[in-house]
């Protein structure tokens, strides 16, 4: 009788370890997780891959992905990675965006008229962090304090307006002057070349062999209406100069022991939009963040097993994923006649990005805590599904916004169908009903169509019901108008699919 005592009290403290373990990971997932990579802690959640490698050793620096495949996380690594202490970050959210169209350098022609403003920022970024290495020398490294200051920077805005003024050029008196052995110019009507060229010889003459890393992010804030060609032209030119200058840039440095690194991080939508002579010579420096099962797996095992434990050992993924979640399988459908794994039931919701599955789960986590359940039941996983739906139409509405600006009356014409799958037919005669009645304006329907099919809110529906074919699954996908049209899974509730 002891002994049975001792085993169930036994049990009784095991079960209680393990429902304060499981609550604590509920926790950390609900409280911890961020949509935003910039609000979370990247030394305890980023995922690295080879890619990242690739990037921090110059190979590449051009980072293209949709929204949510992690370009501001890597971003947010290479700032804050320890052992590559000069590195600044330039993010462009919030950007006056007609001030750098004002600094065009009328020598050059479209799309070239930026790249002496960018080669310009980039130099003077890598000066301003000269000030910080104790290799450089310090006289060389107070003249640069004087100019650009040691103070951190608040306001990039405010800083590119500082230092693109004519007279911010005095302020590079010392360092200009220590340059010229003999007569040095009129410092004010140094035109950009001259002071890309000056800054240009600086760093030649006096950088040492440690890394700088010049990222820029958040490139997307002026991308708004494509259909307004002249304003879309200006964007369209600034983006097209940073990539040249940046090709450039690795051009000038190639053959030296300096290792500057400015990397670009931009939207494949956008990217795809740019049209340039050298645009096939950039994919040699070129990182595509594409997402499958796979990498979707190691990067949530990986997370997991870091919420759980932050110093245990990463875990496989079927066992990190049973630590959160219940072992059953969740209802598909309305009449729940077909079951599927929690995984499988979720990665259908989602465009398999890194983004989806974080907001999934932390939601799943939220709820969970609230319920007073130790793991994430299938009840939970089916009610949250609906907030996830409305979460994925926001973020389509946004990535498509700039393309088709009434992209929400699009998505009503889905609702007014109603129907899972659809022909190309049934939706040009409630498009044009829209048309007649004003309320949609791009008269292209086919257009509006493969837009749509771009971002998998459409998929082609084969012969084979139990096939379906969407962008986000194949990036080689071409939309088929002869065959009939799915609606991604995800978007089903938001629209009122039933």
């Amino acid at each position: 009788m002891v002994f049975f005592g001792f085993l169930i009290i036994f049990a009784l403290i095991y079960t209680s370890i393990n429902m304060s373990d499981n609550k604590n990971l509920l926790t950390e997932i609900a409280k911890r997780w961020k949509l935003d990579a910039k609000l979370e802690d990247t030394d305890r959640y980023f995922y690295s891959q080879n890619e990242v490698d690739d990037i921090l050793s110059g190979e590449k620096c051009y980072v293209i992905g949709r929204k949510g495949t992690g370009k501001t996380a890597i971003s947010e690594y290479l700032l804050k990675k320890a052992n590559f202490k000069f590195s600044e970050k330039l993010s462009f959210k919030n950007f006056p965006f007609n001030e750098l169209y004002s600094l065009s350098n009328t020598k050059y022609t479209a799309p070239n008229q930026y790249i002496s403003i960018w080669k310009y920022l980039i130099y003077s970024f890598i000066c301003r962090m000269m000030i910080c290495n104790e290799g450089i020398s310090s006289s060389l490294r107070a003249e640069l304090a004087k100019a650009y200051g040691t103070d951190p920077i608040t306001s990039l805005p405010r800083t590119v307006n500082t230092w693109t003024k004519k007279d911010f050029s005095l302020s590079l008196a010392g360092v200009i002057n220590a340059k010229f052995t003999n007569e040095a110019p009129e410092l004010e009507k140094l035109s950009w070349i001259e002071r890309v060229n000056i800054l240009e010889d600086i760093i030649m003459g006096h950088l040492d062999k440690s890394s700088y890393y010049i990222i820029f992010d958040e490139l997307d804030e002026d991308y708004r209406d494509v259909t307004n060609k002249g304003e879309f032209e200006y964007y369209s030119n600034l983006i097209t100069s940073l990539f040249k200058a940046v090709q450039d840039i690795k051009s000038i440095f190639r053959n030296t022991d300096f290792n500057i690194y400015p990397v670009v991080f931009l939207r494949d939508d956008i990217y795809s939009l740019i049209k340039d002579s050298d645009k096939n010579k950039w994919s040699d420096f070129k990182v595509d963040l594409n997402w499958n099962e796979i990498k979707i797996k190691q990067m949530l095992a990986y997370r997991i097993s870091r919420a759980h434990n932050l110093d245990g050992e990463i875990l496989p993924f079927d066992k990190a994923w049973n630590l959160l979640f219940f072992r059953k399988d969740v209802p598909k459908g309305n009449q729940g006649k077909k079951m599927v794994n929690s995984f499988e039931f979720i990665s259908g919701s989602t465009h398999l990005r890194p983004r989806d599955f974080i907001r999934y789960i932390q939601v799943c986590a939220e709820d969970t805590l609230t319920q007073g359940y130790k793991q994430i039941h299938p009840k939970t996983i089916k009610f949250v599904d609906k907030a996830f739906s409305n979460y994925l139409r926001d973020e389509i509405v946004d990535e498509i916004h700039a393309l088709l600006p009434d992209i929400n009356n699009i998505l009503q014409i889905i609702s007014q169908i109603r129907k899972q799958t659809f022909t190309v037919t049934e939706f040009k005669e409630v498009y044009r009903s829209y048309l007649d009645a004003g309320t949609i304006k791009e008269k292209n329907i086919e257009y509006v169509l493969q837009t749509l099919y771009d971002f998998s809110v459409l998929g082609n529906q084969p012969k084979q019901k139990n096939n379906q074919i969407f962008r986000y699954l194949n990036r080689e996908a071409r939309i088929n108008f002869r065959e009939q049209l799915v609606v991604h899974r995800g978007l089903f509730k938001s629209l009122q699919i039933l």
